[in-house]
């Protein structure tokens, strides 16, 4: 039994959340994007069964082995062919050739590095990799220790996605309180929150943060500086938020429903958590998805210059780190692949969050499409 698609005189009785899901789809960039980030972030969830192997494993005597190509026949299936190595007497350059003679056959769900799913289900089973544990199997190639680059690129990306979720949601939570307050009270307590903000605002957010990242301590370990760098980027990424709370809070609390909740004897966090905020609550949904690309290219930047998160750390900033020299990019240009998926994730969440601030007020837009046609008939 179908649905059936509800009449434009029934579409203004219909939830905020159905009309702001028909404005969304009309947006085809926002579903490009969508596309993109839910695949995208399914795999970092899920990056140990993902990834061929683990972000560790290492083949030393392949060293910035170039990616190879997958082929298909009937007597080997899906396979790879390995390597013939040749040293430069006068350079010492090692080249790689590709050696038919040497098969790697590849297949799917395969037996492979040990891990444990969500750090719970122990497991070695792999999406794809060789069929033989410790062949050659490098789809982007290797990087300086002979580690396949696609597996460290997947296992990054769980990092990278994470700390920009995690960083915006602590954000979130001081831009809607130091925001809401100084909306809501005015006065003094709002030129004292203002200046602050106009004060961190001010100063340059780059030299920012590597003055705070330098000041961490060199002996924490991964996961510490990981919880440090995010604390980090939430102290400095609040403000762009708490302003525009803060304009919201001032244009609604002399609107007649606050005015009604005050007389009513309703307190002053009941008024802003239960009243002012669900109001526009799909505004700072689409300010958060626009903040989220903000905070992956913080985390990027400051690993890629060594002040963020180092090895045995995996993230997409550590693996660009490898790839500052030009001598070594010029002869791998495929360490270059992490900052090409951070681009194509930071440009689908901004079309995301396009997508998300026109669908957040969808009487608004309609609104504007009924304008905009009555002035073409006129």
């Amino acid at each position: 039994m179908f649905l059936r698609r509800p009449t434009r005189q029934e579409a203004g009785t219909l939830p905020q959340w159905r009309l702001m899901w028909r404005q969304f789809r009309k947006h085809r960039l926002a579903m490009i994007g969508a596309g993109i980030l839910i695949p995208v972030y399914f795999v970092a969830i899920f990056a140990e069964f993902f990834a061929p192997m683990s972000s560790s494993t290492a083949n030393t005597s392949l060293t910035y082995a170039p990616p190879q190509v997958l082929h298909f026949s009937g007597e080997h299936g899906l396979h790879v062919y390995g390597y013939t190595t040749e040293r430069d007497p006068a350079t010492y350059a090692q080249t790689y050739t590709e050696d038919p003679s040497k098969v790697t056959e590849i297949g799917l769900f395969v037996h492979g590095d040990e891990y444990k799913l969500l750090g719970l289900i122990p497991s070695d089973i792999h999406l794809i990799g060789p069929e033989t544990k410790g062949q050659p199997f490098f789809l982007l190639g290797s990087d300086a220790n002979g580690r396949d680059l696609l597996s460290r690129l997947i296992h990054g990306a769980r990092v990278s996605l994470s700390i920009g979720l995690v960083g915006v949601a602590a954000s979130f939570l001081l831009g809607m309180l130091i925001g809401g307050i100084s909306g809501y009270f005015g006065g003094g307590v709002d030129n004292v929150v203002q200046r602050v903000i106009e004060f961190l605002m001010a100063i340059p957010t780059l030299p920012l943060w590597m003055a705070l990242s330098a000041a961490l301590p060199t002996d924490w370990g991964p996961l510490t500086r990981y919880f440090a760098i995010t604390v980090l980027l939430s102290l400095i990424g609040w403000t762009g938020l708490a302003r525009d709370v803060r304009g919201r809070f001032l244009s609604l609390r002399e609107e007649d429903f606050v005015t009604a909740a005050r007389l009513d004897g309703v307190g002053r966090l009941s008024i802003i958590f239960r009243h002012m905020i669900p109001s526009f609550a799909s505004h700072i949904i689409a300010s958060l998805s626009l903040a989220i690309p903000a905070m992956i290219l913080g985390e990027t930047s400051l690993s890629f210059l060594g002040l963020g998160l180092q090895a045995p750390a995996v993230s997409w900033g550590v693996l660009l780190e490898g790839a500052q020299n030009v001598r070594v990019v010029a002869n791998a240009p495929w360490l270059l692949a992490p900052g090409v998926a951070v681009v194509v994730v930071v440009v689908a969440m901004n079309f995301f969050g396009d997508g998300l601030r026109d669908a957040a007020d969808p009487y608004g837009n309609r609104k504007v499409s009924r304008r905009a046609r009555r002035r073409r008939a006129a």
